[in-house]
């Protein structure tokens, strides 16, 4: 089972690029959207030429703004969206899928904001979602996949110097959040195959950072533990292009 998570900065822009051809050519049996810039319906319209999966989504209240939405071959038994948490759940965040061997969870982690007005609500969303993770492992085991704007050690990024608690992205109250997930048992799968590969999933658009690849992995996939033995790889397909981020994926055997 191959799973793909991609931030696509916008479902109805990135369909008028090569949207298309990079799907068939990843061929994914599940795929995680996030950053979908688009209401339930507007999603639903936008992937319409994608025959034999069915799409379920999560909009925020906000029109144009963030928004989740899964893409799956095999019909989730369930589908649930939040946290169930009031405060957190206006923003199209989350989205839950219960197949028969785990849970999966794609999430769009708020961003701390350019100049950090966000910092303190991300604090609060990382614990919030930690507890909603912890109880999710209770049923089995979980899968969580998404844009989760972190970078949590200095091989997840070029620059980690120049923007270690300076950026968001890289300060460390938002590595605390992460690291909770990591110490709480949650693998980094991609860290897990590679662990010393440095490869990035999101560049800024200012100043070439694509071509010159300065960049940051804050795309992932995390499990839990016992999904470990199930994987067969672990990839962050940075050839591909039409977001500021690439897709990355995760395939098991089962």
């Amino acid at each position: 089972m191959k799973l793909v998570s991609w931030n696509v900065n916008g479902i109805r822009a990135i369909m008028k690029k090569d949207f298309l051809s990079s799907f068939q050519s990843l061929a994914p049996d599940i795929l995680c959207l996030q950053e979908t810039k688009a209401q339930c319906h507007q999603v639903e319209e936008a992937i319409s030429q994608l025959d034999g999966y069915h799409c379920f989504t999560n909009s925020a209240e906000k029109k144009g703004y963030s928004g989740t939405a899964i893409l799956s071959k095999n019909k989730p038994s369930a589908i649930n969206v939040g946290i169930g948490i009031l405060e957190h759940d206006n923003e199209g965040r989350v989205i839950t899928a219960d197949f028969d061997y785990f849970l999966l969870v794609n999430v769009y982690t708020p961003n701390s904001g350019s100049e950090l007005k966000r910092l303190g609500y991300r604090q609060q969303w990382d614990q919030a979602f930690l507890g909603f993770l912890q109880q999710l492992r209770k049923q089995k085991p979980v899968i969580v996949c998404g844009d989760f704007n972190v970078a949590h050690t200095d091989l997840d990024l070029a620059r980690p110097k120049q923007n270690y608690n300076k950026a968001a992205g890289y300060m460390q109250e938002e590595i605390n959040g992460f690291h909770a997930l990591i110490d709480a048992g949650f693998i980094d799968t991609f860290r897990h195959l590679h662990p010393d590969d440095k490869k990035y999933s999101w560049w800024s658009y200012r100043a070439g950072a694509r071509e010159r690849n300065v960049g940051w992995r804050i795309d992932y996939f995390i499990s839990s533990p016992e999904i470990t033995e199930r994987i067969t790889s672990a990839e962050i397909h940075n050839e591909i292009t039409g977001s500021d981020h690439c897709p990355v994926s995760l395939t098991l055997s089962l």
